[in-house]
């Protein structure tokens, strides 16, 4: 084994990233009519995508089919050389189908591609050799080539596969944009784990809304203490229509009492926080979560259109129901 100090190892290991990063970021410059009619292609079929390839590209394939599968476009990946003994059968005339393959070479597809052009199978190639045989047979050609592996002697497929698996993601986004796939179709599409919870928890199934204490304007900070402390430090002040002004926390009134003696008798329009932060009852609770961390808050009032307060979510409450 070779001898390498830790601060060697930790820079072969950027020295990778930085080759894989700029393989990437090449690929920005690359996407224009082929990519459109891809996406098109891909969002407009009758039937399936058909994702194959061979090697470390059958491993991207596998994985952009997945991809494509859990955000609304059916797609399955073919083996290419299974394919030869039977699975042709599974391909229609209305089927798409995407190839990866760095080198292009049909020959490593088998009968395929062949399989495929009989039946006027569009393909859509994401390919490393723009001028390879799989391009000049394409309907669309991405381009995914890298100028060099990340690893030593240019020779383990790295930075290629990094580029193609990146070719792969930013179309079946788009083919997502495109289809108006929703974040109730994706929650639809993944029911179970925490993932499933994670996209079906709705602020209105967890916030408080039955009698939750709230303050009017002409209110003091004592009246103010013990809904505070009830509420597990977060109460709202409203106008007379019930309309959100404020809200008052535990820290307004800690930080009150070290700068004033006479706390108490002072109206809580001067301790609470005007146009604070809300939450609307039918948007997902992992979006309210995210709102309350970003602004360093633990709970949100929750609010019409018209700003009438309809109750509080706490995001501990949230974090039970598995909305974090």
């Amino acid at each position: 084994m070779k001898s390498l100090s830790d601060a060697a190892l930790v820079e072969a290991g950027r020295r990778v990233l930085a080759v894989e990063a700029a393989a990437v970021e090449a690929l920005r410059d690359r996407l224009g009519d082929d990519f459109v009619h891809g996406c098109r292609l891909l969002a407009g079929t009758a039937g399936r995508v058909l994702v194959s390839g061979v090697g470390k590209s059958g491993h991207v394939a596998r994985k952009v089919a997945a991809t494509l599968t859990s955000t609304g476009t059916p797609a399955i990946y073919l083996h290419p050389v299974e394919a030869l003994h039977g699975d042709l059968g599974i391909v229609r005339a209305e089927d798409v189908a995407l190839l990866v393959s760095k080198s292009g070479d049909v020959a490593e597809l088998g009968g395929l591609v062949d399989h495929l052009l009989r039946l006027s199978v569009p393909i859509v190639a994401i390919v490393g050799c723009v001028t390879s045989p799989l391009a000049e047979h394409a309907t669309a050609v991405l381009d995914s080539s890298v100028g060099q592996e990340a690893g030593p002697m240019d020779l383990v497929p790295t930075a290629s596969t990094t580029a193609s698996l990146a070719m792969g993601d930013a179309l079946a986004m788009a083919v997502l944009e495109l289809k108006g796939f929703r974040v109730e179709d994706f929650a639809a599409l993944h029911p179970g784990g925490a993932l499933g919870r994670k996209l079906s928890v709705r602020v209105a199934d967890v916030m408080i809304s039955q009698t939750y204490p709230s303050l009017s304007e002409d209110a003091t900070v004592q009246d103010a203490i013990a809904p505070i402390a009830q509420m597990r430090g977060t109460v709202p002040i409203v106008d007379a229509g019930h309309r959100l002004r404020g809200v008052v926390t535990s820290g307004d009134l800690a930080r009150l009492m070290e700068r004033d003696e006479d706390f108490m008798v002072r109206s809580i329009t001067e301790v609470m926080t005007r146009e604070p932060k809300t939450a609307d009852p039918n948007e997902l609770g992992a979006a309210a979560a995210n709102r309350m961390e970003t602004h360093g808050v633990m709970a949100l009032p929750v609010v019409e259109a018209d700003g009438r307060l309809l109750g509080v979510v706490h995001l501990h409450d949230l974090m039970k129901a598995g909305a974090v």
